[in-house]
């Protein structure tokens, strides 16, 4: 199956051996990566709802 590079567009073969599927180098991977570390992508969704800290001391992690 060929997919495209989500970083640069180019064809790439999905195959087990890639080791950098679905991208096309270590290269376009790491910008990738660095884009999410510096949060240029985020996943939408509503903070309040996704907040693993709760204010009720009952369900602290203790």
């Amino acid at each position: 199956m060929i997919v495209k590079c989500p970083h640069c567009n180019k064809d790439v073969k999905w195959m087990r051996e890639n080791a950098y599927r679905p991208f096309c180098s270590q290269r376009c991977k790491l910008i990738d990566f660095g884009s999410w570390v510096n949060e240029e992508h985020v996943i939408a969704g509503d903070n309040d709802a996704n907040d693993f800290i709760s204010e009720d001391p009952e369900m602290s992690l203790h």
